[in-house]
């Protein structure tokens, strides 16, 4: 018995981290703390998209459930692997992507939500093309890119958050009463004490609780109307092109693949981040496989209505917060959102939040993704090169067209489709003021060459004596050649 139990021990200490298999019961809860972390992000987008194209409110339910059905899905493809070419096989959580939002609401007002199904369906294929060649282009996207892409994703977003505080569109009646404006402020507060004060599980859900607390206290002064609760079926599978067929239009599509190489810098990130959290050294084939799994799942996802995916970077600072490394627990993440996805009630439920109180917490999940890139940016030397005009080159021109929307108005429609998106802008900029100002960055021949540690002091005096006696004896060779001339 006690060799066996040294067996059992030993076999776990050879198991990396990242590999071991914990209890399901383990498995199961810190499953539930990365979904509970992620939930909110998750459903913004369909949300966001799903109200900006004018879906009914029962639609936007059923485009929530497939959204988590498929983020499911896909986050047990990326944790676990599939044969040599799916699967960076780390614990990364997949789900829609912040990047892509504002090109998808201009593409959805303009031509509908159609066109945003049928140019995610290319760019999902973009993604898979790319994939193998610009996961070795690691070096043209170095810290101060990625930063300041990431960190005008957030500020890009943050009017979103701004009209949910007003009630929902600054065009209707009543946008910006006191009322909302108050209740948008209480649940903030809410959220900000339990972030500051509680600890663990109860921290990590802060969002996810100032959400039920702030739709509770509306609910006594206005009450909520359940009937789409109430008319949900509790069981839903998601539906292929349940709202529109794809439509391809070549703008909408150019587009929306240009942002993808946003989506693509950003799950490259996550996963470099996540692999030096867990241990594991992350190479070229290992950035292909994620980015792999999301062009596929992206692919997919634009046949049922849904829209772009990527590695959500606020569950990689829960691993490092928790030290729990597995991707084991990751893949029962997965499993959770699929049943989550199947039981349509959940997501009547997320809808039924009045706007003003998810604004609260939009203003936390948006600034999030943007503190996510300011503390990237904090690690980028700013000595002896030009990082810091590539940052305000990103930062001013990707926000000229949310702190100025009408500034393209005198531009031709197509181009204004472009311009507008100031993601596609701020990237743009920053890939190219970077290898203009900086220059390209020169190729490491390995990254497992070693850099030789400077010598020490003796170490030095010892090679400076060497050399200067091999000197002194080449010249006594050469006095003596001219002796015997």
């Amino acid at each position: 018995m006690k060799d066996s139990a040294i067996s059992d021990s030993r076999s776990r200490a050879a198991v990396e981290p990242v590999d071991e298999i914990l209890p399901l019961s383990q498995m199961f809860l810190y499953g539930l703390q990365h979904v509970l972390v992620m939930y909110a992000g998750a459903v913004a987008v369909p949300l966001v998209v799903g109200n900006a194209v004018g879906l009914p409110a029962e639609h936007i339910i059923l485009l929530i459930s497939a959204d988590l059905f498929i983020c499911g899905a896909a986050t047990i493809v990326q944790s676990l692997g599939i044969r040599q070419w799916l699967g960076c096989k780390l614990p990364l959580i997949q789900g829609c992507t912040f990047a892509a939002l504002i090109p998808m609401v201009l593409i959805g007002k303009e031509y509908g939500i159609g066109t945003i199904s049928g140019s995610v369906i290319v760019s999902g294929i973009f993604i898979l093309c790319c994939a193998p060649w610009i996961s070795r282009l690691i070096r043209f996207f170095p810290k101060v890119v990625m930063g300041s892409i990431v960190t005008l994703i957030g500020l890009s977003i943050m009017p979103v958050a701004g009209g949910w505080v007003g009630g929902g569109s600054s065009t209707m009646d009543g946008f910006g009463e006191m009322f909302a404006l108050l209740m948008a402020a209480i649940t903030l507060v809410i959220i900000l004490n339990i972030y500051t004060f509680a600890s663990g599980v109860v921290k990590n859900t802060s969002v996810l609780i100032g959400l039920i607390i702030g739709s509770a206290l509306w609910s006594f002064f206005r009450p909520l109307d359940f009937h789409l609760v109430n008319a949900t079926p509790w069981f839903h599978l998601p539906a292929i092109m349940q709202f529109a067929r794809p439509e391809f239009h070549i703008v909408p599509v150019a587009l929306l693949s240009m942002v993808m190489v946003v989506v693509m810098v950003e799950t490259m990130s996550s996963i470099m981040a996540t692999g030096d959290i867990v241990g594991r050294k992350v190479d070229a084939h290992m950035l292909r496989n994620g980015l792999n799994t999301c062009g596929l799942a992206t692919t997919i996802c634009g046949f049922f209505n849904l829209f772009p995916y990527a590695a959500f970077a606020q569950n990689v600072g829960l691993i490092g917060l928790t030290g729990v490394r597995s991707r084991f627990v990751v893949s029962a993440s997965g499993v959770i959102l699929i049943l989550m996805g199947l039981f349509a009630k959940m997501a009547a439920l997320v809808v039924l939040i009045p706007k003003p109180v998810l604004g609260g917490a939009g203003i936390v999940m948006f600034g999030m993704v943007a503190v996510s890139g300011i503390r990237t940016l904090g690690q980028v030397n700013y000595r002896n090169n030009n990082n810091g005009m590539v940052v305000a080159l990103t930062l001013g021109l990707g926000l000229m067209p949310v702190l100025v929307p009408n500034l393209f108005t005198q531009f031709p429609p197509m181009m204004q489709l472009f311009l507008h998106s100031g993601i596609t802008i701020g990237t743009l900029t920053a890939i190219v003021a970077n290898l203009t100002l900086n220059g390209i960055p020169q190729i490491k021949i390995s990254q497992e060459t070693p850099v030789p540690d400077p010598l020490p002091t003796s170490s030095a005096a010892r090679n400076v004596a060497v050399r200067t006696v091999r000197m002194w004896l080449l010249l006594r060779k050469v006095q003596k050649a001219h002796g015997q001339e």
